[in-house]
């Protein structure tokens, strides 16, 4: 038995756009929740919420009732988390703060077995593999990782063309909060100069043939990000949904009163 297909890199394949959410709240209920409200992906947060690769398991183990792809965010881009959390079950990896080609070849050099790279090999203990049960994981793995990139930081635009010409690279996603920052326009991803830095960007990334990404909740920017042709979105999180679910139903009762 083979590795499972990889439903969020076909759909980007055959350029359906993808859209996802933000799961922060280290929930498996609330992933389990929001699998089944119809989102193509679910991005898992191991950089900024308090998850860890058994909390991670837990919501993966959650979605699969449900047709959404998880996507797991490593806190950094070490070789030993990313084979953790391939191992665990993931097969679409979101790396955080990529700058340069000499990162992004050690990245494809840790998501791929050998010959085309050195992933450890422990497909017989692990959920990847069904603990071992799919016989052919192994020599049909490689093919169904997805790499996306996280370009955040001027750094990583100055690269970006050069990061984008590699192959084995299979999106690169911009993030407008850190790169707001690092414009200094920290707290204001919405600026007029970051805008315009993520629409550059997109444009690069298509000359390249790569998919290109991008997280906002702001109904405007979420709407002239599909425009420039977004091949995969993120559009908020479960902390701001229920946030602003909170807010409302507060507000609602507070009126009432």
């Amino acid at each position: 038995m083979p590795a499972p297909i990889n439903r969020f890199k076909a759909a980007l394949l055959q350029g359906k756009r993808q859209t996802g959410l933000w799961v922060a709240l280290a929930s498996p209920l609330s992933a389990e929740l929001l699998a089944g409200a119809g989102f193509d992906w679910l991005l898992i947060d191991l950089e900024h919420a308090p998850n860890d690769v058994r909390s991670a398991i837990a919501q993966m183990q959650a979605m699969s009732a449900f047709p959404v792809t998880p996507v797991i965010r490593p806190p950094m881009s070490e070789a030993w988390v990313i084979k953790q959390v391939l191992d665990a079950g993931c097969q679409t990896l979101l790396i955080p703060m990529v700058e340069s080609v000499a990162q992004v070849e050690a990245l494809l050099d840790a998501i791929h077995y050998p010959p085309k790279g050195q992933r450890g090999v422990g497909a017989a203990l692990v959920r990847a593999s069904g603990f071992g049960a799919q016989a052919d994981y192994l020599t049909t793995a490689n093919e169904q990782i997805c790499l996306l990139l996280q370009i955040e930081t001027r750094k990583g635009l100055d690269a970006l063309d050069a990061i984008a010409a590699m192959d084995g690279v299979d999106g690169l996603f911009i993030g407008p909060a850190d790169l707001a920052a690092d414009m200094g326009c920290l707290g204001n991803p919405g600026h007029e100069s970051v805008r315009n830095a993520v629409l550059d960007a997109f444009q690069r990334i298509k000359r390249a043939g790569k998919k290109c990404g991008v997280l906002t909740s702001d109904p405007g920017l979420i709407e002239m990000y599909k425009a420039a042709g977004a091949d995969f979105m993120a559009i908020g999180s479960d902390v701001g949904l229920l946030r602003e679910a909170a807010n409302v139903a507060f507000d609602r009762y507070n009126s009432a009163r």
